[in-house]
């Protein structure tokens, strides 16, 4: 996503609607699932080498815009409906709509978990929201030994707001995993996962605002910048994440410690 290959830098009006068009656009895109209100679109060549993209719609009744839109946010809640993470956390600010931040989640065994360290920015439209995300790279937060670190080529959502406290959720992505996986293996069971993590967010629409009336109601850094006390982060700090930059590791053999991870919900290292 990052312009020209090599430059950090903000997403700005037009990287949106570029998102916003390709959510919204079935052009080139081929259906591989669409069942109880989800379809999976795949764009690309399942058993090509790159990793595709992956777009996902699902229908959230009596979840408004601005609910999904805080969920997606909320990186306390995040622990209550995302099973498959270990940790996450804000980095640090760049601006009033962009920051960096971290997060890891579990993966079956043998393959080890993986984490990711990307460049965040969201823009709410009218009455239609957008948080897109790219990975970088900050020196102080370089690559661990206990985990894969993954490239986010292009993941974020579109938030469609339906009337009558109804929302559409795009979520569209184009991740590499790194390790020995197979890129095809990672774009069938991409398809497959993905419905199951949609609604997953969806029930956690419906759940949320009672959540929230307990704890810290008035607190929405996102909607209320001045209540974000993050340090700041300059750009110039940041880097590109390059897939080709990380080593490959070899995940053929068992892990000890991890047993009965394979009836996890991500059957491969995705994340949503």
């Amino acid at each position: 996503m990052s312009r020209g290959g090599e430059m950090v830098y903000i997403p700005d009006d037009s990287d949106f609607s570029s998102f916003r068009d390709q959510c919204e656009s079935l052009e080139g895109w081929h259906c591989r699932y669409n069942k109880a209100g989800v379809t999976v679109w795949s764009q690309g060549q399942e058993e090509s080498c790159t990793v595709q993209k992956i777009k996902t719609r699902i229908s959230c009744k009596d979840v408004p815009a601005e609910t999904l839109y805080d969920v997606l946010h909320d990186t306390s809640y995040r622990k209550k409906w995302d099973s498959n993470m270990i940790e996450t956390y804000d980095i640090g600010r760049l601006t009033v709509n962009a920051d960096v931040g971290y997060y890891s989640w579990k993966c079956p065994s043998p393959l080890k978990n993986r984490d990711f360290v990307t460049l965040r920015s969201w823009l709410p439209l009218g009455n239609d929201y957008m948080i897109i995300n790219y990975s970088v790279k900050h020196p102080k937060y370089p690559p661990r030994k206990d985990f894969v670190r993954a490239v986010s080529l292009q993941t974020g959502y579109l938030i469609k707001a339906n009337g009558d406290g109804a929302c559409t959720l795009y979520y569209l992505t184009q991740v590499d995993p790194r390790g020995s996986l197979p890129k095809w293996v990672v774009n069938r069971v991409s398809q497959f996962v993905a419905p199951k993590a949609m609604k997953k967010i969806y029930k956690a629409g419906l759940k949320y605002p009672e959540w929230k009336r307990r704890h810290d109601p008035e607190y929405k850094p996102w909607v209320y910048p001045e209540q974000n006390t993050l340090p700041s982060v300059s750009l110039a700090e940041l880097s590109v994440q390059h897939a080709d930059s990380l080593e490959n590791i070899d995940e053929t053999g068992d892990r000890s410690g991890h047993s009965g991870t394979g009836q996890r919900d991500a059957r491969l290292c995705t994340a949503m």
